[in-house]
C-alpha cells in the first residue's frame, strides 16, 4: 500500500514538473499583447516622424510647371501630364503611385523618378538655371567682363577683359543686368571671335547672341542603340549568324 502511495506521489510530481515546463514555452500571455503592439506601433510612428519627406523644389522661369518638365525630359512622358495632379504632385508622388496612374512602362517610371531626383538637387539640363525666358526661348549673348589677372588686348578683346555667355532678356542691354548677375551660363561655348555653339543653340542675327528655345526631349538621355540583340540576346543572334553564314558557305 506504501508502495503505490509513493508512486502515485511520483506520478503526480513528473506531471507538475511537465506543466511547469510547458508554462514556459507558451507564447507571450494574451493581456500582454495590446501592450507589445502598442509599443511596436509607437516606434513605428516614432520612425515615420523622424524620416522628412524630400522637399519639393520650386519652379524655374525655364521650367515653370509639370508639362514644361516632362516635355524638356522626353521619351514621351509629356502624354502623361494628365496622369499627375499637379508640381507638387510630381515630386512626391511614389513609383507605386505612377503606376496606378498608368504611367507604363517601369523604364519610363524609373527614368522620371532619376530626372525628379536630379531636378530636386538643382542639376538642371541645358537652360534650366537661366533666369531670363520668354514665350518658352532664352536669349544669350556673348558679352566682355572684368579679368581676374591681367590681359592684354587683341583685335576682338579689350585690354583687362574676358568673354562669356550670359543671359539676358530678350532684346534687352547688358548694361541694364548687375554684374554680379553676369553668371556664364553652363553647357555653352565661345567659337572663334563671338559664336555661340552648343546643344541645341539657334543663332540670332547679327551675331554675338543665340536662343535657346523650350522642346521636347531638350534634355533627354539618349539610349544606347542596341548590338546584335543587345547583351540578353547578342550571343544567341551571334550564334544564328555564325550558322546561316555556315550553310551559306557549304
Amino acid at each position: 500500500m506504501c508502495h503505490v502511495t509513493a508512486n502515485t506521489r511520483q506520478d503526480k510530481d513528473m506531471r507538475l514538473l511537465m506543466d511547469i515546463n510547458r508554462a514556459r514555452l507558451r507564447s507571450i500571455p494574451s493581456f500582454l499583447l495590446p501592450f507589445t503592439q502598442t509599443t511596436t506601433s509607437h516606434q513605428v510612428r516614432s520612425l515615420h516622424q523622424r524620416v522628412k519627406a524630400a522637399p519639393i523644389p520650386q519652379p524655374t522661369p525655364f521650367v515653370p510647371n509639370l508639362q514644361t518638365f516632362l516635355t524638356l525630359i522626353g521619351r514621351n512622358l509629356s502624354q502623361h501630364a494628365s496622369k499627375i495632379p499637379s508640381w507638387n504632385a510630381l515630386f512626391s508622388m511614389t513609383s507605386a503611385q505612377f503606376r496606378e496612374s498608368g504611367i507604363d512602362p517601369p523604364r519610363s517610371r524609373r527614368y522620371l523618378l532619376r530626372w525628379r531626383e536630379k531636378f530636386r538637387q538643382g542639376e538642371y539640363g541645358i537652360g534650366g538655371d537661366l533666369r531670363y525666358v520668354e514665350n518658352g526661348a532664352a536669349e544669350v549673348r556673348v558679352v566682355e567682363v572684368p579679368s581676374s589677372g591681367f590681359r592684354a588686348g587683341t583685335a576682338t578683346l579689350s585690354p583687362g577683359m574676358r568673354k562669356v555667355i550670359v543671359n539676358v532678356a530678350a532684346g534687352g542691354s547688358v548694361q541694364n543686368i548687375p554684374s554680379e548677375e553676369l553668371v556664364p551660363v553652363k553647357g555653352l561655348r565661345i567659337k572663334g571671335a563671338d559664336t555661340i555653339v552648343g546643344p541645341h543653340v539657334l543663332p540670332l542675327k547679327g551675331g554675338k547672341s543665340a536662343k535657346i528655345e523650350i522642346k521636347e526631349g531638350l534634355w533627354e538621355d539618349r539610349r544606347g542603340r542596341k548590338v546584335d540583340g543587345g547583351e540578353r540576346r547578342q550571343a544567341e543572334v551571334r550564334a544564328k549568324r555564325r550558322g546561316e553564314e555556315k550553310r551559306t558557305a557549304i
